[in-house]
Parts: C-alpha cells; sequence; structure tokens
C-alpha cells in the first residue's frame, strides 16, 4: 500500500523575528518583500514569512551570508555538530555493517 506524500509543515515567522535571526535590519526584509523575494502571507495585519523563503532568500548573496554567519543563527552551527561520540556511529561498524552488506547470500 503507498502512502500519499506527506506535506511538509509549513513555518512562519514575523519580520522582527526573520530579522533576529537572520541578523539584518527589518527593514532590508521590508524591502525584500516588496522585491517579491521572499514569499509571506498577512494574517490579522502582520507579515508572517515563510522560513524556507527566507533561507532560501538569505543564501541568494554573499553580504547576506556573512551576515547570518557572523549576527545570525549561522554563529551558531558549530555548536550544533554532535561532540559526545557515545551516541554517533562508529566508523568501524559503520565498515563492517557495509562490509556485511556485500557478501553474498547462501
Amino acid at each position: 500500500m503507498t502512502h500519499p506524500q506527506e506535506q511538509k509543515e509549513i513555518v512562519r515567522v514575523s519580520i522582527s523575528e526573520g530579522a533576529r535571526l537572520f541578523g539584518v535590519n527589518p527593514q532590508t526584509i521590508r524591502r525584500a518583500i516588496k522585491d517579491g523575494e521572499i514569499t509571506y502571507i498577512v494574517v490579522a495585519g502582520r507579515y508572517k514569512i515563510n522560513f524556507e523563503s527566507l533561507v532560501r532568500w538569505s543564501q541568494s548573496r554573499t553580504t547576506l551570508k556573512n551576515k547570518v554567519n557572523k549576527r545570525g543563527i549561522g554563529q551558531y552551527v558549530n555548536q550544533w555538530k554532535i561532540n559526545n561520540t557515545l551516541y554517533s556511529p562508529s566508523t568501524k561498524a559503520v565498515s563492517k555493517d557495509n562490509k556485511d552488506d556485500k557478501k553474498p547470500t547462501p
């Protein structure tokens, strides 16, 4: 039985939230909305920006990428990497599993 393709949950943020997350001025985001570079909806008179659209826009120009990495959420990316090897897959275990997969079945 096939399952219908699951749709992604759309995450939306306000202009001020987007500005804080991406390290830019709210006016910069307003300008991008005006230029049609960011997807949004209006809820109760307030802009709600599609987060995925905001991420794509933030990676579209070098200056924006730099702001995200220096003042926005990008400055924390290295902290997200797994430092606890206890729960990381062992390279030996992964290699062993791959070798087992290649053995022909009797």
